[in-house]
């Protein structure tokens, strides 16, 4: 086995030459070569129970273990599978190997031998198939199953032993889980945990509970089953105090964990199916309420207060569970009061814990509460945010305990309005996070929060000022207080700032009113401005902060010059740079799959994990060696999956907004360049010539540099900081040098463009026009020329009847004579004058057919097509004077 050779390198360069490691080392090689070697039985059975002991012991056994002990095992389960004692012995052993040695906290670096032989024992195909094969042998059993359901009701050695085995053998096989119901395995676990005492009892209550979770998770047939034989009770009355409500031990905080670990195995349901379709968990739900589980859970988790932490944060949380999406049990908590002498709403005590508790832990187990009353329920959010109605500035300084008459809303403004020193600060913090859940998603409480106004803790102070410019000051504040090491006094409690950013993430959302009122305190914009650009601020903060902006300008309704899109966008731009604000986007998305982790579903609980959970009370916030591990839990607790899931939205749409941004221009006023005024000198044609050529050239460059800049724009929203961090910063100011160089050339191309559309717009009116007062001046001259034609071939016949008379050889007497003579003169006289007006109308005409037809050849028409054809018909008149001469 390679693996093996290369896995004794790792444990010689883990632990070296020292004595203990070394003691180690040889002496599990020593037993491991008794068992593979020796020659009497019962000393090879010795040998693996020394084997099995001193692996579940120490972590060098379990390196040494590693390096050289698996190849004995798997032998020995291949070959002595009838020496039953042989087998179990190395089965133990194996278990030991894989499982986790938690003496004390070790560094976050320390190699961990139980991952190592997991890994080592996967890689081998053989071992695995050797071990199904093994499990298979149990299930092919006739009765093997029955038999051991059979031995719970044995003497107390047997059964547990019995008992123990089942756990693990339903713990992932669904085959085994039917039998196992099929042969009445609720009512014999359940008697057993009644024998023992219930919550009272010992470590058999607590294997009871896991087997019957396992029987339980994922698999709805199971609940049906135990919701319809024996029902819940019998899992509600563990959960029932006895005797001292004081006395909590370890065992059985334990005990009350791993039955509300059951109890929210039946109200969280299978992942895998549509919540909305998932009629069993609704009908489980149901069930439990009717059953008062929501007593219970109250009592433990709000009332109880000496009950241990991890028991108050785990009935918290199935309160959550338990009503989330659930109308009548919305209904039911939001009636229910507590409280023997002075009773208080349920919410009001719960909002008690989250404002008051030292626990961080407690505080979202709590705040979880608040987040699955208001999702999805418009009507609890606008009840819980009817009551937020401003108190005087002196009942905001009232001792705490007279918060237990005031209302919801009261007691959630008075926390947001407290000084702002170190503690009342955190107190704000918790307060604004309950806020975002009331006006999640509801524009109506949105609107109704952001009328209120706070008075200034002096009247001298000011006038009252917006709830949210107070939360941006809260924001600041946090930001700029320094603990004594000089590092930021959010070190151990970094979630403040992050629920005060979240909390103006969710108000922004869809609401350009909060946008208004957000912009119109100037420093806002520039204090997020540094905030985005602070090298010192955790990714998560500059991430938020960006969203932020990112919803001023997407949201952004305002008409305002200094406030609209535009202007934001250009903010930011000459601040830090598209390339940068991008970039804090790839920064908050890689942070979100590492913060994701967390996410995955909560472990089982078994008796390695329940007991290290029952001696945590809160995260050791002195402790700093582990913090990124500990601040897991809290990311996962501030940025739940439906908060991701709007961040990655709202970053899609800032994206496509600012590229949209860059893609027009800011306004419409344009400057009229020199280029396009008229000339000395300089003709119509010339100029509608030059202003024609003009425009092409700058339409031909406004399109390319619109083109390169809309692409610039949705690179860089595409890409962001896709590069490494070092080629970012060797070319962010380059890219930003280059693209404000675009967007000025942008801004100045786009008012020439306008002017130039209005130019070209305006020449071809005129032109049109010019084009039909030339059809029209046509068509005059054409009639003149008919009325011309007319009177010449009048005055033609008339001499040729005169030529007739003549030629007749009548005698005409004088006064003939005389009379054709003076008509002749009076015809002719009004031919010339005719013919005079005629011509002068010609010309004037011939003068506007000249200035016409430049014109038109200046505006590309084809003059020669427009007068051809008129004229044709004059040469009739002229053969008739050249008649005329001859005679």
């Amino acid at each position: 086995m390679d693996l093996v050779s290369g896995y004794k390198g790792m444990v010689e360069l883990v632990f070296g030459n020292e004595n203990s490691s070394s003691n180690e080392d040889s002496y599990v090689e020593r037993v491991l070569d008794r068992i593979s070697n020796g020659q009497l039985a019962e000393d090879r059975r010795t040998a693996m129970v020394e084997l099995q002991s001193v692996v579940a012991e120490s972590r060098a056994a379990q390196l040494a273990f590693g390096a050289m002990g698996f190849p004995v095992l798997m032998s020995v389960l291949k070959e002595e599978r009838d020496d039953v004692e042989m087998v179990r012995g190395a089965l133990e052993t194996l278990v030991s190997a894989l499982t986790p040695i938690n003496h004390a906290k070790g560094s976050k670096d320390q190699v961990q031998p139980a991952l190592m032989n997991s890994d080592l024992l996967s890689r081998e195909s053989d071992s695995i198939s050797l071990l199904l094969s093994l499990l298979e042998a149990i299930l092919s059993i006739p009765r093997g199953i029955t038999r051991l359901m059979d031995m719970l009701m044995d003497r107390e050695v047997i059964r547990n032993e019995a008992l123990l085995l089942l756990t693990y053998l339903t713990r992932e096989a669904e085959e085994i889980q039917k039998i196992v119901v099929f042969e009445g395995a609720f009512e014999k676990v359940f008697s057993i945990i009644k024998e023992e005492g219930g919550s009272d009892g010992g470590v058999v209550v607590q294997d009871c509970l896991e087997l019957l979770s396992n029987l339980l998770r994922k698999n709805a047939s199971n609940q049906v089953l135990l919701r319809e034989t024996i029902g819940f009770d019998p899992l509600i009355s563990i959960l029932k105090s006895r005797g001292s409500t004081y006395s909590f031990t370890q065992q059985k905080t334990v005990n009350l964990l791993s039955a509300l670990e059951t109890l929210n195995l039946l109200i969280m349901g299978d992942p895998k199916v549509d919540p909305a379709k998932d009629g069993n968990k609704l009908t489980n739900k149901t069930t439990l309420v009717q059953k008062k589980v929501l007593d219970h859970l109250l009592l433990l988790g709000v009332e109880s207060q000496w009950a241990p932490v991890p028991v108050r944060c785990t009935a918290l949380q199935c309160i959550g569970n338990l009503i989330t999406e659930h109308p009548k049990n919305l209904d039911a908590i939001a009636s229910k009061f507590l409280g023997d002498d002075v009773q208080e709403p349920a919410l009001n005590s719960i909002l008690r814990i989250i404002l008051r508790t030292s626990s961080t832990q407690e505080f979202f187990a709590a705040d979880y509460v608040f987040k699955c009353f208001c999702e999805k329920n418009s009507d609890g959010q606008t009840m819980l945010a009817s009551t937020l109605i401003p108190q005087p500035q002196s009942m905001i300084h009232a001792p705490l305990e007279e918060d237990v008459n005031m209302s919801f809303g009261s007691m959630l403004l008075r926390s947001l309005t407290l000084s702002e020193n170190d503690g009342d600060l955190e107190t704000c913090c918790r307060a604004a996070s309950v806020l975002s859940h009331v006006i999640k998603n509801n524009s109506q409480c949105k609107e109704r929060v952001l009328k209120i106004k706070l008075e200034a803790p002096m009247h001298s102070l000011g006038d009252p000022e917006p709830l949210m410019h107070r939360m941006v000051k809260y924001l600041a504040v946090s930001s700029s207080m320094k603990n004594r090491n000089g590092k930021s006094a959010l070190s151990s409690n970094s979630y403040l700032q992050l629920i005060i950013l979240k909390l103006l993430i969710i108000w922004l959302a869809d609401c350009p009113s909060a946008v208004q009122c957000f912009l119109e305190s100037r420093p806002h914009l520039t204090y997020l401005l540094e905030l985005v650009a602070d090298s010192t601020a955790t990714v998560f903060m500059r991430g938020l902060a960006a969203v932020i902006l990112g919803e001023c300008v997407i949201y952004n309704k305002s008409s305002d010059s200094e406030k609209d899109a535009f202007t934001i966008v250009d903010t930011f731009s000459q601040k830090i740079g598209l390339t940068s604000y991008f970039l804090k986007f790839d920064e908050l998305q890689k942070s979100f799959l590492f913060a994701s982790k967390s996410l995955e579903p909560r472990k089982v609980l078994t008796r390695s994990t329940a007991a290290s959970m029952a001696e945590v009370e809160d995260v050791d916030e002195d402790s700093s060696s582990n913090q990124k591990d500990e601040e897991l839990p809290i990311l996962s607790s501030v940025f739940d999956s439906h908060f991701i899931n709007t961040v990655k939205r709202l970053e899609a749409d800032i994206r496509e907004s600012i590229v949209i941004v860059y893609s027009q221009p800011k306004s419409k006023v344009a400057v009229v360049p020199a280029e396009l005024e008229q000339r000395k000198g300089e003709t119509d044609g010339e100029y509608i010539k030059r202003l024609k050529a003009f425009v092409e050239k700058q339409c031909t460059e406004i399109q390319d540099l619109l083109g390169r800049n809309a692409t610039l724009a949705e690179d860089l929203s595409k890409t962001g900081g896709s590069e490494s961090s070092s080629e970012q910063r060797v070319s962010g100011p380059s890219n930003r040098v280059q693209l404000e160089t675009l967007q000025r050339d942008l801004q100045e191309v786009s008012k020439r463009l306008e002017l130039l559309k209005e130019e070209k717009v305006k020449a071809e009116s005129d032109a049109s026009y010019y084009q039909n007062l030339a059809s029209k001046m046509e068509s005059d001259l054409k009639s003149l020329s008919d009325a011309y034609n007319s009177l010449e071939q009048a005055n033609f016949h008339l001499e040729k009847e005169a030529k007739a008379l003549k030629s007749g050889g009548v005698s005409i007497s004088p006064d003939i004579e005389a009379i054709k003579a003076e008509a002749r003169e009076e015809a002719q006289k009004e031919s010339e004058t005719e013919l005079n007006d005629l011509l002068v109308c010609l010309g004037q005409e011939q003068s506007k057919v000249e200035r016409l037809s430049a014109r038109l050849m200046e505006l590309g028409e084809d003059v020669d097509t427009l007068l051809e054809g008129i004229g044709d018909d004059l040469g009739l008149p002229e053969e008739v004077d050249d008649e005329d001469e001859d005679e």
